[in-house]
């Protein structure tokens, strides 16, 4: 029984002939229509050497920003004890 199981599971996943199936699957190559006017400021501001560094690193600082946008809206949604010493919680031995 455990090898239908196992032949099952097999035959679920994704089928994967070589090494280079896999990395085609993970880096699939994206063709974008940018403004070439803003790729080359930020080339030129971010101080990389490839557009591809460029856009990787915009879209870094890009989902950073909206995960702080997330955590700002947060603010004034979570209780807190206003008697509570976080100074002193910070020396407890």
């Amino acid at each position: 029984m455990p090898s239908a199981v196992a032949a099952a599971i097999r035959r679920t996943l994704l089928p994967v002939d070589s090494v280079q199936d896999m990395c085609s699957f993970l880096h699939m190559p994206t063709n974008l229509a940018l403004d070439d006017r803003l790729l080359n400021e930020a080339l030129r501001l971010g101080g990389h050497r490839t557009k591809k560094a460029t856009v990787t690193e915009a879209l870094e600082e890009y989902i950073q920003r909206r995960k702080q946008l997330g955590i700002l809206e947060l603010f004034g949604t979570i209780d807190y004890y206003p008697d509570y010493d976080y100074k002193k919680a910070r020396h407890r031995r």
